[in-house]
């Protein structure tokens, strides 16, 4: 554990497999939605594994060249469903992040530079996978996660 508060940032995080998909983006832009799309595709067979690990705020901590995820503890295992509320849903306490989805990316492009397909996030490189507001980012996100960059 770091010696200070963890930085907070307004973000979500769903694990998928063995690596968290932290998602980011302005309010109101469907990160709650895309997290509850992920634990919907795990129980549809479409990945193995996901559970939440943090709606709307997630603390992060660089460790040994890798960046972590987890829910700050006052709204652990708690995510806001529009329309139903705030519901509790099982949660990991503590993920690696893989990938980060930024929604709502003004610099989105159909084909990204390569400079848009990485993010320095407490001083950790990550991929990072840019979405504009109208195009529907789960199929997105599940073919980041599914099929390798060849790096051009």
């Amino acid at each position: 554990m770091s010696a200070g508060p963890l930085p907070s940032i307004h973000a979500s995080a769903v694990l998928v497999g063995a690596r968290a998909v932290l998602i980011r983006g302005p309010a109101g832009c469907g990160k709650s939605r895309l997290a509850l799309a992920l634990l919907a595709a795990a129980a549809q067979g479409l990945v193995r594994f996901a559970r939440l690990v943090t709606d709307d705020r997630a603390e992060l901590e660089p460790r040994h060249g890798r960046l972590l995820v987890r829910p700050p503890a006052p709204i652990r295992g708690l995510i806001e469903i529009r329309g139903l509320g705030v519901r509790r849903l099982p949660f990991e306490p503590l993920a690696v992040v893989g990938l980060v989805v930024d929604l709502g990316a003004s610099d989105a492009q159909r084909l990204p530079l390569p400079h848009a397909r990485e993010i320095l996030l407490e001083g950790v490189s990550l991929p990072r996978l840019g979405i504009l507001p109208e195009a529907d980012p789960l199929p997105l996100v599940l073919a980041a996660m599914r099929i390798p960059d060849p790096g051009f």
